[in-house]
């Protein structure tokens, strides 16, 4: 009885610790850390009825032994008074000799009683030192517990720290990985494409503007030889001889410009 109302205690105990730990659990280290502590306050606890509890046991082993030493003692003198009065019967005191004998019948009284009481309180030390070597042994199986509990804490502190270290390597390492567009360096790398690419457009936009100055440059030169090359003719001089290398000839009318030849009929070289 006393062995299931400590532990029944102690457990209840325990358990309501430990569920309201689970319920406001933020921290898992400092959830361990309260646990190991409420099951060492436990374990004191414990420790504190089993010594009691052992106490107690040792004064009714006390008690017995006293009693046990009192019924030895009472019989030496039941013994002693017997053997005085027998010495004075076969003195021929007959009144010596029954005084001695009413007092080795007290004292064997006596002896009973201490015995008795000796015999009554074995099987409460017999009970109660079943109780304490049972309690003795939860008290140890509890400190097991708690050396398992504490590992576990370890452990698991280990592991948390270990999860925590590894996700601020996975981070790190996600930031700096050029591969991944969500990166700081993809993010930083497409912009710099932009950049590039808004840069070409510009070389585009300027290179189409160069091309179409030189075209006109081009007409302009074309124009100014047709008009070199009439003024020769109206002069009376021969046709200059750039005309068979076919300088003008392969270019043809169409270019849309105001200073182009103006559009003749074929026909009219003819008449010629």
């Amino acid at each position: 009885m006393v062995k299931q109302s400590i532990f029944g205690r102690i457990t209840q105990l325990a358990k309501a610790n430990i569920n309201a730990l689970l319920d406001q659990a933020e921290d898992p280290q400092k959830m361990l850390d309260q646990m190991v502590r409420d099951y060492s306050n436990n374990i004191s606890e414990a420790e504190s009825a089993i010594a009691q509890t052992i106490g107690n046991l040792r004064m009714l082993q006390d008690d017995h032994a006293e009693d046990i030493k009192a019924a030895q003692d009472w019989g030496n003198k039941a013994l002693a008074a017997s053997r005085k009065a027998d010495e004075f019967r076969a003195a021929g005191n007959a009144a010596d000799a029954q005084k001695f004998d009413n007092l080795a019948k007290v004292a064997i009284q006596r002896q009973m009683s201490a015995e008795n009481e000796a015999k009554a309180a074995e099987p409460t030390i017999a009970s109660q030192s079943e109780v304490v070597d049972r309690l003795k042994t939860g008290l140890d199986q509890m400190k097991g517990k708690l050396n398992e509990l504490t590992s576990k804490r370890n452990e698991l502190v280990a592991r948390s720290r270990t999860a925590a270290a590894q996700t601020q390597v996975n981070d790190a390492l996600k930031s700096i990985d050029i591969m991944d567009p969500t990166s700081e360096v993809g993010r930083f790398e497409e912009k710099v494409r932009r950049e590039e690419a808004r840069v070409r457009g510009q070389q585009e936009l300027a290179a189409s503007s160069l091309d179409s100055q030189f075209n006109q440059l081009e007409d302009l030169g074309e124009q100014t030889e047709v008009e070199a090359r009439l003024a020769a003719l109206k002069q009376g001089s021969s046709a200059p001889a750039a005309l068979s290398a076919g300088t003008g000839g392969a270019r043809t009318a169409g270019k849309g410009n105001a200073d182009e030849l103006p559009v003749v009929d074929e026909a009219d070289f003819d008449k010629l």
